[in-house]
C-alpha cells in the first residue's frame, strides 16, 4: 500500500470506525483511541496489507481492541435473568434512547459489536462475518439474541409511548 492509499483510507475510514467505535464502548475519547491505534497499527504494517482488504484489517483491529479491553476490565457475562426489568409503571414516559443505550450496553460484547455493524452501520452478514471473523450463521444468532434481549430488556412498546 502506498502512503497516498494510506491517506485515501484514513479519508474514507475514519469517520465509519469511530462511529462504530463510539456506540459500542459508549466514550469519546476511548472510541478516538481506537480508531488512532487501528490507524498506527496499519501504518505500522503499510507494506504488507492489501489495499483491497484495508476496511477489514481496520474494523478487525477495532473489533479486537475492544475485546481486549472488555477482557481487561471484565466487563463481560451479565445475562438476562440477572437484570431488573425497567419499565415499572406504564404511567410514567420513558427516555427510549436512554433505555435502548442502556439495553445495548448490558449485551456481551460479541453480541453488542455485530448488532452494531448491522443495526446502526448497514453492513451485510456477510461484511459483519468478514470483520468479525465468525461465520454468517454465529453472525445472524448473536444479533437474533442481541435482539431478543433488547424487546424483553425494553418490554412491551405501549409502555414506551
Amino acid at each position: 500500500m502506498t502512503v497516498q492509499q494510506y491517506n485515501q483510507c484514513v479519508k474514507e475510514f475514519a469517520d465509519r470506525l469511530y462511529r462504530f467505535a463510539l456506540k459500542n464502548v459508549g466514550d469519546v475519547d476511548l472510541a478516538q483511541d481506537f480508531v488512532q491505534d487501528a490507524f498506527e497499527r496499519l501504518w505500522m504494517k503499510v507494506d504488507t496489507v492489501d489495499y483491497n482488504r484495508v476496511k477489514s484489517y481496520l474494523f478487525r483491529t477495532v473489533v479486537n481492541l475492544q475485546i481486549d479491553r472488555a477482557r481487561r476490565q471484565n466487563l463481560q457475562n451479565q445475562h438476562l435473568s440477572t437484570l431488573p426489568n425497567p419499565v415499572q409503571d406504564p404511567g410514567v414516559a420513558h427516555d427510549v434512547k436512554k433505555l435502548i443505550d442502556d439495553g445495548v450496553a448490558q449485551l456481551t460484547e460479541i453480541q453488542r459489536m455485530v448488532l452494531t455493524l448491522r443495526d446502526f452501520e448497514g453492513y451485510s452478514y456477510q461484511e459483519i462475518a468478514e470483520l468479525t471473523e465468525l461465520s454468517v450463521d454465529q453472525v445472524k444468532v448473536y444479533i437474533f439474541r442481541a435482539r431478543r434481549f433488547l424487546k424483553q430488556y425494553i418490554g412491551k412498546m405501549e409502555v414506551l409511548i
